[in-house]
């Protein structure tokens, strides 16, 4: 096995046991991963469209609108019109700010375990990989 095969595999053996672990972990919240990625950006990057964050997640619009009714069932995100009246952007909900503070609080120590012995610089450095791997793909 090359090298670049050996580290997609270690990629795709670490990827579906965190997801797991992860959903486990947002279970106690009615999330999923792919929703608290929804969250996670509207936290990081403030209201955006639906197509905004389809292009965010990789996903198609039909998913992110089933993901964005859900969050806003749940009370965790609103939407509200654009500028351009046919554009809906969808935003944390005052509740959806304070509960993203308390589950990134509850992931920090799952996270912590996840990476227990892995130098910093080691984690910067997979970081700044795995980015450009990303974006040598979407090119």
């Amino acid at each position: 096995m090359t090298v670049e095969q050996e580290f997609f595999n270690q990629y795709r053996l670490m990827y579906r046991p965190f997801i797991n672990q992860l959903n486990v972990q947002l279970e106690t919240y009615q999330l999923y991963s792919s929703q608290w990625a929804v969250l996670r950006f509207l936290k990081d990057k403030g209201p955006h469209s639906f197509v905004d964050i389809a292009n965010f997640m990789s996903i198609e619009k039909p998913s992110v609108t089933k993901l964005v009714h859900k969050l806003v069932e749940l009370g965790y995100v609103e939407t509200v019109v654009g500028k351009d009246k046919r554009e809906k952007l969808v935003h944390l909900s005052t509740y959806g700010e304070e509960l993203v503070q308390e589950i990134k609080s509850q992931l920090s120590p799952f996270f912590e375990q996840a990476l227990a012995g892995v130098p910093q610089q080691d984690i910067e450095i997979a970081t700044q990989v795995l980015a450009r791997i990303c974006m040598n793909i979407n090119q």
